[in-house]
């Protein structure tokens, strides 16, 4: 099996502070953005709507670990990361190519844009060893 790795070339953009402008241009992404989620990293499909039927891979990170088991926390979180500004400075089409979140069990989960076209993302826990955990944590928190 082959060990999973994190990208080093992500990079989370700088806190949006007080910049009306960009809090409002967070709060509009946060608002637009969808979960498809992705069938390899579900081991229960849940409500989360998924063809072909789940099917996790073994190199891959499951939600189920994250305790996020239905499309609407996935969504929450989505869109949280997004409102808080944990998101890549790498963009697609104007969408993040990544936003990052907290889980309620406090597990740091990722989410990669999978269609540019229309905003919409999957995700799945990070690994405990990603210098990024931290301090997507830390800026979770209020």
């Amino acid at each position: 099996m082959k060990k999973r790795k994190f990208n080093h070339k992500r990079r989370l953009c700088a806190p949006p502070g007080n910049d009306p402008v960009r809090v409002a241009h967070l709060l509009g992404l946060s608002q637009a953005v969808t979960y498809g989620g992705n069938p390899d990293h579900k081991r229960n499909a849940g409500d989360f709507g998924l063809t072909p039927p789940s099917n996790p891979r073994t190199a891959k990170s499951l939600c189920d670990d994250a305790g996020i088991l239905t499309r609407a926390e996935a969504e929450r979180v989505l869109r949280r990361g997004v409102e808080l500004g944990l998101v890549s400075e790498q963009q697609r089409n104007g969408w993040p190519q990544n936003v990052w979140g907290v889980a309620a069990n406090d597990v740091a989960v990722e989410a990669m844009l999978e269609n540019p076209e229309v905003g919409s993302y999957h995700g799945y826990p990070m690994l405990a060893d990603d210098p990024l955990v931290e301090e997507i944590r830390l800026r979770w928190r209020p």
